[in-house]
């Protein structure tokens, strides 16, 4: 845990693996919503939310295989865990949450372990929550909407365009002339 911040103090985190497939840094709030941050291809070129290639908050770049965050600027809302992911042979791998409080905060919100999400293999991670209320299944909502969105969303576009595919070569096929040959 970081824990000797100071409002307005720059925050640098690393996440070195032994992977060169690219890595996703997002940062879990206080209340326990994820966010993305940004996104390190192997070629080191960052892209933050918004498709944007800066970000006025936070500086990302890669160094052989150390992804480097870095907050800019920290603020009460930077608060929280940030989390490394990386997407290799179909599965997510998330890093140990690495946490950080201003001062005198990190008591009010005590970590907690989660069960394995929907998306299989993820590793387990420390979760911060604000407020007893607060419960995993909320945290597990977000993680399974990150799984859709960087797994299945993906898959089902590549399906719709080889059914498009195949649609094409039915009808150039019938244009022809040539009658579809049925195989046992």
């Amino acid at each position: 845990d970081i824990t000797q911040l100071r409002v307005g103090q720059k925050l640098e985190l690393e996440c070195q693996t032994d992977k060169n497939h690219g890595a996703v840094w997002i940062h879990q709030d206080k209340s326990g919503t994820l966010h993305f941050i940004v996104f390190i291809n192997s070629m080191s070129r960052a892209t933050f939310g918004g498709n944007q290639k800066t970000s006025p908050r936070f500086e990302a770049s890669k160094d052989n295989s150390i992804y480097r965050l870095a907050v800019k600027s920290f603020t009460p809302q930077d608060e929280g865990s940030y989390f490394c992911v990386m997407n290799f042979n179909q599965m997510l791998h998330f890093s140990p949450g690495q946490r950080a409080f201003l001062p005198g905060q990190q008591h009010l919100h005590p970590a907690f372990t989660s069960a394995l999400p929907k998306c299989q293999h993820l590793l387990p991670v420390p979760f911060s929550t604000t407020h007893p209320s607060h419960k995993p299944h909320r945290m597990l909502e977000d993680l399974n909407s990150f799984c859709l969105t960087f797994l299945w969303l993906p898959l089902a576009g590549l399906c719709l365009l080889l059914l498009q595919l195949l649609a094409t070569s039915i009808m150039l096929h019938q244009l022809k002339g040539s009658p579809l040959k049925a195989y046992p």
